[in-house]
């Protein structure tokens, strides 16, 4: 027996006080709610953040079979060359999605409609051939006007003629205005209800990731206030857990979408406190970045007289030229400030503000990337690994 249609309404289903899931939503509001505070200086957090989204979507393209590796993407960030393969441009394409929801969504405004979700989906196909040569689509934003089925699955979504309304439907389950406290069992049975429709023809899963993503930014979890948020990475790390969450949660029974929300909001969770431990510089500091400038020193992506500056930096959390007077002693200040322009130059310190004759490390786009990454990736940072 092939793949079935079965409709089921969607509902807001809500866990028993007493639950696991009950206590996972409480404490999630509490981090959602809880003032950000840390050691580590804002510039030197926000390249951490670039670097998780360039992985979230890694990540998100790796669950739809794109085998891009980290050090062939970090390559192609490192020319600044347009990207001329298509897996890297499907990567690209997810980072500048991402990019577009910083920049679009918050707390108070951006409406979560049929356009939002289009915009979403065209930046995710844009540039890429269309099956069976790619991973684009035929009509970018547009929902599909053809029967399809889902590789493995034996639910059957909803023909052309129903997808309007059902998405119609998912956009007001979203955006009516419920207690706070059912807003992430929301963004969990969204996520699901979205795949069940499949309203494109191709791209839904890296579009819904994305929306997901949205949700959580616009419920509070916003990173341009400091939080870094990799909700792909629940979803990553483990692609069989994924898709045999999601299929049980195609019967529509209660108890298998309250088992799918509880597995999103659980990763969610770690996720979010795992990261989170990246605000404390004395941890980032011993445990990412002086064994990240040692990785490079060790590569000769830097030198070793730029590895005892660049170490200096990351020890005093900031450099000002006179902080190197120990290391040159025998050297004129003009000297020494033109090492630090060099390493400038090389996009490897940047003032702290504009003007400003103090200076972070840089890493988001030079050699030391490599380094920052198999350090995070060592450190069980990121949902994928790979050596770079």
């Amino acid at each position: 027996m092939g793949p079935v249609f079965k409709h089921y309404d969607l509902e807001l289903v809500v866990p028993e006080f007493s639950s696991s899931l009950t206590d996972l939503i409480i404490e999630l509001d509490h981090l959602r709610r809880k003032k950000l505070s840390g050691s580590t200086r804002p510039a030197v957090f926000f390249q951490l953040k670039n670097i998780f989204h360039t992985l979230e979507s890694i990540g998100s393209a790796r669950i739809e079979g794109n085998n891009t590796t980290i050090a062939e993407y970090i390559e192609t960030k490192l020319a600044e060359a347009p990207p001329s393969n298509p897996g890297i441009r499907e990567i690209v394409n997810m980072e500048q999605a991402m990019a577009f929801i910083d920049e679009n969504v918050n707390v108070r405004d951006a409406d979560f409609n049929r356009a939002f979700v289009s915009e979403l989906h065209k930046k995710v196909v844009e540039g890429l051939l269309p099956p069976p040569d790619g991973e684009g689509d035929h009509t970018p934003g547009i929902y599909r006007t053809k029967s399809v089925s889902i590789t493995g699955s034996a639910h059957k979504p909803p023909e052309p003629i129903q997808i309007e309304g059902y998405m119609d439907e998912l956009l007001a389950f979203i955006t009516r205005k419920d207690e706070p406290k059912y807003d992430l069992l929301k963004v969990a049975i969204a996520h699901h209800r979205f795949l069940w429709i499949h309203p494109f023809t191709n791209g839904n899963g890296r579009t819904v990731r994305l929306f997901t993503y949205a949700m959580l930014v616009k419920q509070g979890f916003n990173v341009g206030v400091g939080r870094i948020l990799n909700p792909t990475a629940i979803f990553c790390c483990n692609r069989e857990n994924y898709y045999r969450y999601l299929s049980s949660s195609d019967t529509g029974e209660e108890k298998d979408i309250l088992s799918w929300c509880e597995y999103v909001l659980k990763g969610l969770k770690g996720e979010i406190e795992k990261i989170d431990r990246l605000l404390d510089y004395d941890y980032l500091k011993r445990e990412i970045l002086l064994p990240a400038i040692s990785y490079s020193q060790e590569r000769k992506s830097v030198t070793d007289v730029e590895a005892r500056i660049l170490k200096k930096a990351v020890e005093m959390k900031e450099l000002r030229a006179s902080y190197l007077k120990d290391i040159f002693p025998d050297k004129k200040p003009s000297e020494i400030s033109r090492k630090i322009g060099r390493l400038k130059d090389r996009k490897m310190l940047m003032p702290i503000e504009k003007g400003a004759r103090k200076y972070v490390i840089r890493f988001a786009n030079n050699f030391l990337l490599r380094g920052i990454i198999q350090l995070l990736g060592d450190k069980g940072f990121l949902p994928i690994k790979d050596d770079v």
